[in-house]
């Protein structure tokens, strides 16, 4: 068994649309990034990755590429859950958390452990996802950007 851990930060900008766990969720603003900037779903293919030690999503999914453009991190999601599924290894849980002032996520909290698991191959109960603030601290109190916080745990495959 390995545990990873995986950490992602993002801007908040005008004029994007705001996807977290592949949901998208009603708000003023979206966060900047090369592909949709679902930072929760970075974080997870972070934690997964470096459980692995596979290197870290900027080594598989490049930004610049331009095959990345706007492409949904539930997609490179999948890449990565293949890549672990093709080095012998399966996932075991998920326990995420994103750090957001607003907005209030607690809505949106069962549909993205819903499509994280779905996405992922296994059960909603191995998806755990909550949703926290900064008490307005930092960039993100300050409603700049949103972070999240992923550890993920998984098992070598018998054969």
């Amino acid at each position: 068994m390995r545990v990873g851990i995986g950490y992602d930060v993002h801007p908040l900008t005008p004029g994007r649309r705001l996807v977290l766990g592949g949901i998208d969720i009603p708000f003023n603003k979206g966060l900047d990034g090369w592909s949709d900037a679902d930072v929760l779903t970075h974080a997870i293919i972070d934690a997964l990755l470096g459980a692995a030690a596979l290197g870290d999503i900027g080594s598989h999914f490049p930004p610049g590429e331009p095959q990345y453009k706007d492409i949904s991190s539930l997609a490179l999601l999948e890449r990565t859950r293949d890549k672990l599924l093709a080095h012998g290894w399966q996932i075991v849980n998920v326990d995420a958390t994103i750090v957001a002032e607003k907005p209030k996520l607690g809505d949106f909290i069962d549909p993205m452990r819903q499509q994280v698991s779905q996405t992922l191959g296994i059960a909603p109960s191995q998806v755990s996802l909550k949703a926290s603030t900064s008490a307005q601290l930092g960039f993100v109190g300050r409603e700049e950007g949103m972070a999240a916080c992923v550890v993920a745990l998984i098992e070598g495959v018998s054969s």
